[in-house]
């Protein structure tokens, strides 16, 4: 795991390059490679590269050449089948001076160009420069578990792992409004856009090239496939196959130099990773949990309960209200982007404490959208099933007058029936997107100010891009379409805390192997009745406790509703209702003052929609202001 960085010029007119600038945008990504730096200046192309030494400690310096030094990379990542590929590329004639995975890419580059990604098993973004050919090429694995941006002009185009490595080489910062209706509603914004202006980054599963005369192409190389047309395997058949195949990807994500460990949540996914883990480590696992005091947000018993059944070396650590917000905008500026999930404070927490005894971490990230994991499946396909029925049978004209006494019943019952299909739309916008939205379309338009509406893109044009692209029945469909946009943005949560602690985390759920058998299982081996998750419950009956196995999804809750409306109403004062939050006319502060009323007094839990609004203007100050992330809480 590592930090990279580049600089291309485009023509006579761009600065000419100097390693003043390439040593600024790995400055600032330090924490992502603190074991070395790295730094290639040949005109037109400068490379720079942070190290986290996991694989050939000595021998794996970057950026890092071929043979005859006409090739050049910077890489991120890890390549867990290089071993495999090394012989073959031996014997045509490629004389390896390391034991890294990063020789094997240059190797198989010269080989085989752009599709060499195609021949690679693991997460990575990379860029090489090609002397001989001209070509720049980028790279991003299948998944999107490394991050990769840039930016460009008509002078000159920047790459690397960090926004903030762009702006530190000279780009301008700006809100993109454009895209911030999708951030109200989802989170997060995906596709290839940001929330700052001009800057993009490289889809999963997707290569960038450049040549003088061909200029820059984006290319997919990877999709999810289809879903079988026909399986008519038994459950138990395809939970044993499932079973040996996530096993396979468990112990292919073991390769390291460094210790490794596991963080445990005490749920279904990261026990069923200890429970594969533990026969395959010569040693007890290593597994690191985070909690909170309040009791709805500790887990830290299951947890427990996990690590003793598997024999591992256990360490927990408690975080307290007070450090989560005072960490807040210093972990927005590791972000990048507005935190789109409260968890993501806890997670860095977490990686502090495993920083001090291991240098990599596997995680469960992955499963809820490979098999159904989330509780909004089972809403949206019983909204659908039972919508269908309903709209057989009940005039449109009634429906209309049935949506309307819902929309008007009170707050309790509004908040049940409109979420049901008697209170929403047909169709997988109104079932899918908008009855999950934190700021849904009726909302934003009371909320946020006209002239933004007026420029801003359709806040789930890009989900439902994916969705009508997709393939299956409307559970395929969503999964595919989450795996394409939500799990993009969590997995870009986990490689920030993780990094910002400087320790590596993988995913092997997201093996790409165990993606696409995953993915072509039918919706109803996932999904079974009330049991989401069936097949892999299945897979892992006998490896996790039988009180984990059959407990209900939590996530990672973190009380956000009791903090925000009681001692730490003044963060949503400062961030939410001063006059310098206002000043950003991007809302109509009546609502924004009416929404945070209703929530300090009760009325109603607004707590994850005003979560949205401070963080985004505490990237503000952060990131368009340029005030430092340790002076931005003391307006608080």
């Amino acid at each position: 795991m590592c930090g990279i960085a580049g600089i291309l010029r485009l023509g006579s007119g761009a600065p000419p390059l100097d390693s003043g600038r390439l040593e600024r945008m790995c400055q600032v990504i330090r924490h992502r490679g603190p074991d070395g730096e790295g730094i290639h200046i040949r005109e037109p192309i400068g490379l720079g590269h942070r190290r986290l030494a996991i694989v050939d400690v000595i021998g794996g310096h970057q950026p890092m050449s071929n043979e005859d030094g006409t090739v050049w990379i910077t890489f991120n990542g890890e390549i867990y089948n290089h071993a495999s590929l090394r012989p073959g590329l031996e014997a045509r004639g490629h004389r390896y001076r390391t034991r890294s995975d990063t020789e094997t890419i240059l190797h198989l580059y010269e080989e085989e160009g752009e599709r060499c990604v195609e021949r690679l098993s693991g997460m990575f973004a990379f860029g090489i420069w090609d002397e001989t050919r001209g070509r720049l090429l980028l790279a991003r694995d299948r998944l999107g578990i490394k991050p990769l941006y840039y930016a460009a002009s008509d002078r000159e185009f920047l790459f690397a792992s960090e926004i903030k490595a762009l702006l530190e080489a000279g780009h301008a910062p700006a809100l993109n409004v454009k895209v911030l209706p999708e951030y109200l509603a989802n989170r997060f914004v995906s596709g290839s856009t940001t929330l700052f202006e001009g800057v993009k980054r490289l889809e999963a599963g997707h290569t960038l090239t450049w040549t003088q005369d061909e200029g820059f192409r984006v290319r997919r190389y990877w999709s999810i496939p289809r879903v079988a047309e026909q399986d008519h395997r038994s459950a138990a058949s395809r939970a044993d196959d499932l079973r040996e195949r996530l096993r396979a990807a468990v112990a292919s994500h073991l390769m390291s130099d460094v210790p490794l460990g596991l963080f445990l949540s005490g749920g279904i996914d990261s026990t069923g990773l200890l429970g594969l883990m533990a026969p395959l480590m010569k040693e007890p696992v290593r597994t690191f949990a985070v909690g909170f005091a309040e009791r709805e947000a500790d887990e830290l018993g299951y947890a427990r309960l996990a690590a003793r059944s598997a024999g591992a070396i256990h360490l927990e650590r408690v975080v307290s209200s007070s450090q989560f917000f005072e960490q807040l905008p210093r972990l927005i500026w590791h972000e990048d982007e507005p935190i789109a999930f409260p968890s993501s404070v806890p997670l860095y927490f977490l990686s502090l404490l495993a920083r001090d005894h291991v240098k990599v971490v596997l995680t469960g990230e992955g499963a809820d959208e490979l098999f159904l994991g989330y509780n909004r499946y089972r809403v949206a396909a019983w909204n659908e099933r039972l919508g269908r029925g309903y709209e057989a049978v009940v005039p449109q004209a009634v429906r209309r007058g049935v949506r309307d006494i819902v929309s008007r019943s009170p707050r309790k019952a509004r908040r049940y029936l409109g979420r049901s299909f008697l209170g929403l739309e047909s169709g997988p916008r109104s079932l899918f997107c908008e009855n999950f939205a934190v700021f849904g379309a009726v909302q934003q338009q009371a909320m946020v100010d006209p002239r933004v509406l007026d420029v801003a893109a359709d806040a789930h044009g890009e989900t439902m891009r994916c969705y009508r692209e997709a393939d299956g029945s409307s559970l395929d469909r969503m999964s595919r379409t989450d795996l394409q946009t939500y799990l993009p943005r969590l997995l870009m949560k986990q490689d920030a805390m993780s990094m910002a602690a400087s320790i590596e985390s993988r995913v092997p759920f997201l093996d790409h192997e165990l993606v696409e058998h995953a993915a072509a299982l039918p919706a109803s081996a996932k999904l079974r009745g009330f049991t989401t998750k069936a097949v892999l419950r299945d897979a892992l009956a006998g490896i996790v406790p039988k009180e984990i196995l059959t407990r209900p999804k939590m996530g990672f809750p973190v009380p956000l509703g009791p903090w925000f409306a009681g001692p730490f109403w003044p963060v949503v004062r400062e961030f939410v209702l001063s006059p310098r939050a206002r000043s950003r006319d991007l809302f109509q502060p009546k609502e924004t003052a009416r929404l945070a009323e209703e929530h300090r007094v009760g009325a109603a839990n607004h707590g994850e929609r005003l979560w949205l609004l401070v963080n985004l203007e505490i990237w503000h100050r952060v990131f368009i202001e340029r005030e430092s992330p340790e002076d931005v809480m003391k307006g608080a």
